[in-house]
């Protein structure tokens, strides 16, 4: 039972730290094309994506040690949905992370350089996509644990 519960913590942990760093990005990019803090976006970035491995860590040592079992996850279409959708925003999250990574580069070499409106637009649509998939996720793990969807 113990080794459920801190796997479950864990897990929780880290998607809530996930979910953090992504609001902190979007945050950032609120500011405008023109105020974007390149250094602290490349940052949460970063932590971004080691939450992501974390997640992922955390997750599949509860899927593989948890109270449920391998065998639950594995037959059950909501499990399989909801690995995939972290999949697909951990496939969108590179756009915005090569082009954070742009910036950065960027703004070292030319303390002058300015973001583009269209790059701006673009980092923030792709974040919007992130967090609209991301939200998706909770749903397929309430139908999971309930089994509600079952092969």
């Amino acid at each position: 039972m113990w080794t459920d519960a801190i796997l479950a913590y864990l897990h929780f942990a880290a998607i809530f730290s996930l979910l953090w760093f992504l609001a902190k990005e979007w945050t950032l990019l609120r500011a405008g094309a023109a105020s974007v803090d390149v250094e602290r976006i490349a940052r949460a970035d970063v932590g971004f994506g080691a939450t992501a491995g974390l997640v992922l860590v955390t997750g599949a040592l509860r899927a593989a040690f948890g109270a449920k079992g391998w065998a639950f996850y594995a037959h059950n279409p909501a499990f399989h949905v909801k690995v995939t959708l972290f999949v697909i925003v951990g496939l969108i999250s590179i756009a915005p992370t090569l082009q954070f990574l742009r910036w950065r580069k960027a703004h070292r070499a030319d303390a002058a350089f300015r973001i583009t409106d269209a790059e701006w637009t673009r980092a923030r649509r792709f974040l919007m996509i992130e967090l609209h998939l991301i939200a998706l996720i909770p749903l397929m793990a309430v139908i999971m644990s309930r089994g509600l969807w079952r092969m």
